[in-house]
């Protein structure tokens, strides 16, 4: 029989198992003070929301846009000449765009 180690043990008396399962800011908390791994954790949640997706009224979109970005940096390669090369030029500088 396999036997858990310590921390599985310790963050697993943290989890409430009479706890209401309805409550996220609850699930929440228990994840976060059972959290033991050297490294940032992450949470999954599924949601049941009860549309048919072969209907095209009842299709769930939608996007998220992260706290820090994804760190990536975006670079764009410009072929111009003239007027349309010192438009670039000026884009490129200005971090808003």
């Amino acid at each position: 029989m396999s036997k858990h180690g310590k921390r599985y043990l310790k963050a697993a008396s943290v989890v409430r198992r009479d706890a209401p399962l309805e409550d996220p800011k609850a699930a929440l908390e228990v994840v976060k003070t059972g959290a033991y791994a050297k490294f940032d954790e992450s949470v999954e949640i599924a949601v049941r929301l009860g549309v048919d997706p072969r209907h095209a009224d009842q299709v769930v979109r939608g996007t998220v846009v992260l706290p820090h970005g994804t760190g990536k940096v975006t670079r764009v390669l410009v072929l111009a000449q003239g007027e349309k090369e010192k438009e670039a030029e000026e884009a490129g500088n200005n971090p808003g765009n």
